[in-house]
């Protein structure tokens, strides 16, 4: 099948150096979008088929161990690797990672480095770390090829611009293996994602939607213009919130910065004398959010956030209306494990889609982890993997 990859994680775009687009001046004081393109036109990013496709794989039954939502696949069509076959072990692996310039990388990563440990037939795993930098990575990928790896991995930093790397990478007998975000070629073995953009921004607004009365205004919080995955997010929403009844206040970017975050969601509390749902793009600043609602001695509203801890925590002793998508952090897992497939000669899928759960508040109690950090993503994976919690600490 000739597809397109271009999939982008959300939490690898936080960190502004790791992002390659441009971003439009300011429209307004505090760096904002303001009300006036709250919601209504679809967005250029907006793909009917697309759209329809992710909202479809989420009613989809995985296919895969029932506890083990990274060895799962969703609608997959299998693919034979038996070029591939290196039977025996003593395998060298190589991963080429875009940066572990935030949060969620970092728990990613810590993952997958515990994942490799459970596979003796791995003797030497080799990483590189592009550091957000596109021609780092580039070199990085020409490096391996005479480094005698069994296998590549590539999580690459952008989608464009790594394209020719991985294709040139493609044409030697080493599989190629992508994840996490996407490249505009379909040359590597397998690509493994969650289900997408699309996914994360309807189950935010689809709940919105649900717990906010009728004519209730809700402030969209975003990150970043111009990027894919959360342009895709914001369009799902939109898409979502035009056939609604619900007023959309403000569509405002907060660069993921605390500070920012609380002074914009302040500013619309004493604009707009009431806020009664906030959707976000992302959660990383959510419990800013919520504190700038606190300060301001007025109840807090319906809010989308996400799986890191502070959030969950502040969800959970609050006793708030809430919902969080997510993208898995467990998704480092399956590359190591596609790997020894490949390397096996056993089928993968060409496209391998991840389920991506979202928390809800009757499963909000598994997965707030006291012990663990504030910015540690519940949907790890790893709470039962050797030596947890002691790595990701």
């Amino acid at each position: 099948m000739n597809r397109k990859w271009s999939v982008v994680a959300v939490a690898g775009l936080l960190a502004m150096a790791g992002c390659s687009s441009d971003l439009p001046a300011d429209t307004g004081a505090t760096g904002t979008t303001g009300a006036s393109k709250a919601a209504g036109a679809k967005s250029e990013f907006f793909d009917q088929a697309e759209y329809e496709r992710q909202l479809k794989f989420r009613s989809t039954t995985a296919e895969g161990p029932a506890d083990k939502p990274w060895e799962q696949m969703l609608s997959p069509k299998l693919i034979d690797t038996a070029k591939f076959a290196k039977p025996g072990g003593n395998y060298h692996l190589c991963f080429s990672n875009a940066a572990v310039n935030n949060p969620w990388r970092q728990v990613g990563f810590t993952t997958m480095k515990e994942e490799v440990k459970l596979h003796p037939e791995i003797t030497k795993f080799t990483v590189l770390d592009a550091e957000g930098k596109d021609d780092k990575q580039i070199s990085d990928i020409q490096s391996f090829a005479s480094q005698g790896c069994s296998a590549l991995v590539v999580s690459p930093n952008t989608t464009a611009t790594l394209t020719p790397a991985i294709e040139a990478a493609c044409k030697t007998n080493v599989p190629v293996i992508v994840f996490d975000r996407g490249v505009n070629t379909s040359c590597p073995v397998t690509f493994i994602h969650p289900i997408g953009g699309f996914a994360f921004g309807a189950d935010g607004a689809e709940f919105l939607k649900e717990k906010v009365k009728s004519g209730g205004k809700v402030l969209a919080l975003r990150i970043l213009p111009g990027v894919d995955v959360l342009e895709q997010r914001w369009a799902a929403a939109n898409e979502i919130f035009s056939g609604s009844d619900l007023k959309i206040v403000g569509v405002e970017f907060t660069d993921g910065d605390a500070a920012k975050t609380k002074s914009i969601v302040n500013d619309y509390i004493q604009r707009e004398g009431q806020i009664d749902g906030v959707w976000m793009d992302a959660g990383a600043t959510a419990v800013a959010a919520v504190e700038a609602f606190q300060d301001a001695g007025v109840p807090i509203p319906a809010f989308v956030g996400e799986d890191q801890q502070d959030f969950l925590r502040t969800w959970a002793v609050e006793k708030m209306t809430a919902v969080a998508p997510t993208y898995p952090t467990y998704q480092w897992r399956t590359p190591v494990i596609a790997t020894l497939k490949i390397l096996n000669g056993q089928q993968v899928p060409q496209e391998w889609v991840l389920p991506q759960p979202k928390i809800t508040e009757d499963k909000l109690k598994n997965f707030v982890q006291q012990e663990m950090p504030p910015l540690h993503y519940a949907m790890c994976g790893c709470d039962f993997m050797p030596g947890y919690p002691a790595p990701w600490k």
